[in-house]
C-alpha cells in the first residue's frame, strides 16, 4: 500500500473514437497536499478528473487510488469526492435540502447537524434554505463544495471550484481548501486561474494534448522555466537602471509598461541573476521597494510547455 501518495497513475490512456483524450499520462498526488492540474482547453484535464471520479474507466494503464488500485468498473472509489463541469444541483430545491437528497442517494443519513455544518465551512448558511435555482454561479459551486464536504472525503477533487466567485468568496473557499489539506485531505484542483493555483497549490502537473509536460513542485516549476521578466522598483530607479544595464544574465525591458512608469525598471533574467542584481542593489543602499513578475513563473511556464504542441494541432 502507498502511504505516500493520494493518486499514482501510471501510463494511463484513454481514447474517445479516434480522438486519444490521454497518452501516456503518468501522476503522482502526495497525500495531505493540493495539487493543480493545468492545460488547454483539450488537453485532457476533464478527462482525467472523470478517472478520479470513477466517471470513466481507462483503456490502459494503472490507476492507484487511496492505496487501492481502481478496476474497470464505473465506480466513485472509497473516500473519493468532488465535481467535474460544476456540480448536479436540484434547482427547486434549497441548499439544505439539496444536501440532504444528495446524502440519501449516496445511502448516508444526511443528519441536519452535518448539513448546517458543511454549509457553514463553505459560507452558505444564511441562504440554507433558498431555493438553488436563484443561486450564483459562485453560490452554485460553493454548494457544489459543500455537498463533497458531506461524505468528509479523503481526496477531493474539484472542476474550477472558484469559478464566478467575487474576491471575498474565492478567498473563503482557499481557506477551506488550505485547512483540508492541513488535517490531512488531498485535493486536486482543475482550474484556468493560474494566480488560484499559485496561491492554493504546491504541486502542480501540467497537461498539453493528452500528455504531462510537466509535473512536481511549484518551486521546480519556476527554477526550470525561461527567463522572466519582473518589475522592480527602487529609491534610486536611475542608479538601478544603470547597475542592472551592466550585469550579465540581465537585460532591461523597454516595454509599454517601463515607459509609462519611468520609476518602474522591467528587467528579463533567471532567478540567481535577479537573486544577483537584488543583493547589488541592497548592498549599494538602493532600497527594493517592489519585486514581482510581470507574469507569474506558472502563466510563463504554461504558455512556453503548451504553446508548441497547440501549433501542431
Amino acid at each position: 500500500m502507498d502511504t505516500l501518495h493520494a493518486v499514482r497513475a501510471r501510463g494511463i490512456a484513454k481514447c474517445f473514437g479516434d480522438v486519444m483524450a490521454l497518452d501516456g499520462v503518468d501522476l503522482d498526488v502526495t497525500r495531505g497536499r493540493i495539487h493543480g492540474l493545468v492545460g488547454p482547453n483539450g488537453a485532457g484535464k476533464t478527462t482525467l478528473l472523470g478517472l478520479l471520479l470513477g466517471l470513466a474507466v481507462a483503456d490502459g494503464g494503472t490507476l492507484e487510488i487511496l492505496g487501492a488500485p481502481v478496476g474497470r468498473a464505473f465506480a466513485a472509489p472509497d473516500g473519493v469526492a468532488g465535481f467535474v463541469d460544476g456540480p448536479g444541483l436540484y434547482p427547486s430545491l434549497t441548499a439544505r435540502q439539496n444536501l440532504a437528497a444528495l446524502a440519501e442517494l449516496r445511502g448516508r443519513d444526511g443528519r441536519t447537524a452535518d448539513i448546517d455544518e458543511v454549509l457553514e465551512q463553505v459560507g452558505l448558511t444564511e441562504v440554507a434554505d433558498d431555493r438553488a435555482r436563484g443561486f450564483s454561479l459562485g453560490m452554485r459551486q460553493r454548494l457544489g463544495l459543500a455537498a463533497a464536504l458531506l461524505t468528509r472525503p479523503r481526496l477531493l477533487v474539484l472542476d474550477e471550484p472558484a469559478n464566478g466567485l467575487d474576491p471575498a468568496g474565492k478567498r473563503h473557499v482557499h481557506g477551506v481548501l488550505n485547512r483540508l489539506a492541513a488535517d490531512g485531505t488531498s485535493v486536486v484542483v482543475s482550474s484556468h486561474r493560474m494566480d488560484d493555483l499559485e496561491a492554493l497549490c504546491s504541486e502542480v502537473t501540467i497537461l498539453a494534448t493528452g500528455r504531462v509536460v510537466f509535473s512536481g513542485p511549484l518551486g521546480k516549476l519556476a527554477a526550470e522555466s525561461r527567463e522572466l521578466d519582473y518589475r522592480v522598483r527602487t529609491s534610486d530607479p536611475a542608479s538601478a537602471r544603470r547597475l542592472a544595464g551592466g550585469m550579465d544574465g540581465i537585460r532591461v525591458v523597454e516595454d509599454g509598461t517601463a515607459r509609462q512608469d519611468p520609476e518602474l525598471l522591467v528587467v528579463r533574467a533567471l532567478v540567481p541573476a535577479l537573486d544577483d542584481l537584488v543583493t547589488r542593489l541592497v548592498t549599494s543602499g538602493n532600497a527594493v521597494r517592489e519585486l514581482a513578475p510581470v507574469v507569474s513563473p506558472l502563466e510563463a511556464a504554461f504558455l512556453a510547455l503548451t504553446e508548441p504542441q497547440e501549433g501542431l494541432g
